[in-house]
């Protein structure tokens, strides 16, 4: 395709059922379609003689827990030969199973691992399903917006066990407070003691 303008008329054309919307911004085209089409469109996009997307960059998440849709997939594709990139998104539900990529882009594989860890996002048919960034018997998602910052677990060397353990994190102090006042006005605790100073002088 010479331009993102026709790719997005070709696509729309081709693929007009499988498509929920376009629309270009930042020399990109951003298509929105339902999780259900992602295998035909993705086939179609690649193996298209005008479009040839044949690299996918990367596939992320975002996390919206107050929608009853909570995850938005977000694939990024480009094609070597028009310099063109692609961004496919749809929603899910929080226990929604995805079509997993990797029969057409292997390179898919990590990416949706990836995903998997972070998310908690499952993918059917991957061939090898399990967390790739965090440890085996890690609790939770690290990227969902309602995991804790302090996670629930720490890892530490004990010197009584000469091993390496995990334990429930414990925080010495919940909540800390900050002076915010200018460090040339001096902090709270100072400012007393010089107006007690004075006072005895």
């Amino acid at each position: 395709m010479n331009t993102l303008q026709d790719l997005e008329k070709k696509i729309n054309s081709e693929l007009t059922t499988k498509i929920k919307s376009t629309v270009i911004k930042h020399n990109q085209l951003y298509i929105q379609i339902e999780k259900e089409n992602l295998i035909d469109v993705t086939l179609f996009i690649k193996t298209n003689k005008d479009t040839k997307f044949r690299q996918i960059i990367d596939i992320t998440a975002v996390d919206y827990p107050e929608n009853t849709k909570r995850f938005k997939i977000v694939y990024l594709f480009l094609s070597h030969e028009y310099n063109q990139r692609i961004i496919l998104s749809y929603l899910i539900g929080e226990q929604e199973i995805v079509p997993s990529l990797t029969s057409i882009y292997p390179g898919a594989n990590w990416m949706e691992r990836e995903v998997f860890d972070m998310y908690g996002v499952n993918f059917k048919n991957h061939p090898d399903l399990r967390r790739i960034l965090t440890d085996y018997n890690f609790e939770g998602h690290p990227l969902r917006k309602d995991f804790p910052l302090t996670g629930y677990t720490e890892v530490r060397y004990s010197e009584d066990q000469k091993k390496v353990i995990s334990e429930p994190v414990k925080l010495e102090q919940n909540y800390r407070n900050f002076d915010y006042e200018s460090p040339w006005e001096g902090t709270k605790y100072i400012k007393e003691e010089l107006e007690n100073n004075d006072k005895k002088n």
